[in-house]
């Protein structure tokens, strides 16, 4: 049975009475809430040093994405190429799974017969039907060592033992943009319940998001940046440029991550160009949210929150909370040890937050409660 969220203004109260005693919120180890609008509460999170535990035998390489299933057990996909030569025997397979406290639970993942594993993994996702989803971004010119001169064009569908379902899109098949057939090297997905729609933030090679039926793989729709007709731009290098005004180009740059809410709301990080964009599920345009001052729309997760009021957003030095219908930034997590604002995120049903952060490894943080609303 999934979990349900634990009423905020309940907890609000509940952490209050405990500051009370034990006087832990005012302790460096809770986030910073920046610029904290008077009369509202925000959440609070501490970093669990103990999470995870991986088995003795086993080392993993980059974490590249992270995901939450129905249990609230945590998947995480790594790149066990990226590992040291000396280390490569110790490789955990690409796809292992932690509880909430961090213990083992299973692994599995990598070449089979009938599907294309991804040369490079990049994200991972469980949908409401309890499938797993996965994807990567090679690019054939890198010349990471280990790797085939291949483009990640595809996504896998697996169940949760790993038993192969489906595969959209073939390796190195991309003919761009325009392309109903397949991906370029994907960033994200997520499927939204009420139409049973794949939502693919695709991605590094391409620059656009596109929908497909999550069941039989027919493509239904894509759109780029502001809603525009995506353009061809396909290029390895990682193109970051040193300053652009609001509202930016009229392009995406890496469609990095991508998050459906449950009243069909869609927000796109556009990673290079900084920047939020909120679109209804037919891919019109809304409104958007722009840091172009700092590192920014790293990646993305909503509250679990019966109105989901926040998104969570990666930049700078940890992770904004952003009013999720507003795009407002209204707080910042960045508890003491907080690795960063990841590479991907995700949160569970108790709305505790987890990271994925490439070359810094993976974190849990704990949620706390919320603060004493500003008078």
């Amino acid at each position: 049975m999934k979990r349900k969220w634990v009423n905020w203004a309940v907890l609000s109260a509940v952490v209050v009475a405990a500051a009370v005693g034990e006087k832990w919120l005012s302790s460096a180890a809770f986030s910073a809430q920046a610029a904290q609008p008077q009369g509202r509460s925000l959440p609070i999170f501490e970093v669990d040093r103990a999470w995870p535990k991986v088995p003795a035998q086993w080392k993993l390489g980059d974490a590249s994405s992270i995901a939450i299933d129905a249990q609230d057990n945590i998947w995480v996909l790594h790149r066990p190429r990226t590992l040291k030569p000396e280390q490569a025997a110790m490789a955990a397979p690409p796809v292992i799974v932690f509880d909430g406290a961090g213990n083992y639970i299973k692994a599995w993942g990598g070449a089979g017969d009938g599907y294309e594993w991804p040369q490079r993994e990049h994200g991972i996702y469980i949908d409401y039907k309890g499938f797993v989803w996965l994807g990567g971004n090679n690019c054939p010119t890198n010349g990471l060592p280990g790797l085939k001169p291949v483009a990640d064009d595809q996504l896998l569908k697996f169940t949760q033992d790993g038993k192969f379902v489906m595969q959209f899109g073939r390796s190195n098949q991309s003919k761009g943009n325009a392309d109903t057939q397949n991906l370029h090297r994907p960033a994200d997905e997520w499927v939204y319940r009420q139409t049973n729609e794949l939502f693919v933030a695709d991605g590094y090679g391409n620059h656009r998001v596109a929908v497909f039926d999550a069941d039989s793989g027919k493509f239904k729709r894509m759109w780029g940046a502001f809603g525009n007709k995506p353009v061809d731009d396909d290029h390895c290098a990682v193109v970051t440029p040193a300053s652009f005004s609001d509202p930016g180009p009229q392009q995406f740059s890496i469609v990095h991550a991508i998050r459906v809410a449950k009243d069909g709301t869609v927000y796109v990080a556009d990673r290079e160009y900084r920047r939020v964009q909120m679109f209804t599920k037919d891919g019109k345009f809304l409104k958007q949210l722009v840091r172009n001052s700092l590192p920014f729309a790293r990646d993305l997760a909503l509250s679990p929150d019966v109105n989901q009021q926040f998104l969570y957003v990666g930049g700078g030095n940890g992770i904004f909370i952003v009013d999720r219908k507003t795009l407002e930034i209204v707080g910042n997590v960045q508890p003491a040890g907080i690795i960063g604002p990841g590479h991907e995120i995700a949160t569970d049903s108790k709305g505790n937050l987890y990271i994925a952060q490439t070359t810094s490894g993976l974190q849990k943080l704990t949620f706390k409660g919320m603060s004493p609303a500003n008078r």
